[in-house]
């Protein structure tokens, strides 16, 4: 079977900017061919391509919050239709994700507690190069993927935070606003900075400039705007690691794979490359 065409557009990148006089910190991500290919060959429904769009957007902007070089995983688990979803980030703004839906979702299908059930929890995992590896659980129900994250940030770092998330199963894109830590931001000057956020639209996330987006919400406001940082689907899997796992697998169940189909066929979650090795491979 043909694989679906991947579709190229201008833009996969993140962008990070300060208000100077607010000390508030913000960040707008953009994705589109990083977002295609991470659902490329999966055949999600509809609505699970949309949740696997926020929570990449989001894994993208709280990827660039982090104060170390390493890794973040956030998951949402439930006990709805979809009983999995998770997208892993790195320092480096690569990503990869998957979901697990265990009934036939239709179309219009779109809200988040019908989709994850009543007992959905929120795990976001802080794995840094060097130092102990963190992990925070919250309440996975809410309205959306976003408020979830914002009442993770108050609490377990008391920081006012705003998400916006979008997704089409074309395009994802995500802002955030957060005041900076220990700042003297006062509450009116943050719902400020909201009111003016919440005027862009989904259609104009997806298909303006990430810069023109910005001064388009902004113009009025003393900003500082930091370098584009690319942002790229990488799922990490390897034909020598896929054989290092099978390692876990007993010879004799081996042997048996190998005399009923004459090859062993694996196939990785996440980017759905399939590696095959004969006895050859295994000897």
């Amino acid at each position: 079977m043909t694989k679906p065409e991947l579709k190229n557009y201008p833009h996969d990148q993140l962008l990070r900017y300060t208000f100077l006089e607010q000390d508030v910190r913000g960040e707008l991500v953009q994705l589109s061919s990083s977002y295609q290919r991470m659902i490329l060959g999966h055949n999600y429904p509809a609505p699970v391509q949309r949740l696997l769009g926020e929570l990449m957007a989001a894994t993208s902007l709280l990827t660039a919050t982090l104060k170390f070089e390493g890794h973040i995983s956030i998951q949402i688990q439930g006990d709805g239709p979809v009983n999995f979803i998770a997208v892993n980030g790195s320092h480096h703004q690569e990503l990869r994700g998957i979901a697990r839906v265990r009934e036939e979702i239709s179309d219009d299908q779109n809200d988040l507690r019908t989709l994850m059930g009543d007992k959905a929890i929120l795990v976001i995992t802080l794995t840094p190069l060097e130092g102990e590896r963190y992990q925070g659980v919250v309440s996975g129900q809410g309205d959306s993927i976003a408020k979830i994250i914002e009442d993770y940030f108050m609490q377990s770092e008391q920081l006012r935070t705003r998400i916006w998330l979008h997704a089409d199963g074309e395009h994802a894109a995500g802002m955030l606003l957060q005041v900076m830590p220990a700042a003297g931001t006062t509450l009116e000057a943050f719902e400020h900075l909201e009111h003016l956020t919440d005027t862009i639209s989904a259609v104009e996330l997806f298909t303006l400039p990430g810069e023109q987006v910005l001064h388009r919400l902004y113009h009025e406001e003393h900003v500082e705007l930091y370098p584009a940082q690319p942002v790229s689907f990488k799922c990490g899997c390897s034909r020598e690691g896929t054989l290092e796992a099978m390692a876990s697998v007993s010879p004799e169940e081996l042997r048996e794979i190998l005399a009923e189909e004459g090859a062993i066929v694996m196939t990785c979650d996440y980017c759905q490359t399939e590696y095959r090795f004969t006895e050859a491979d295994l000897a």
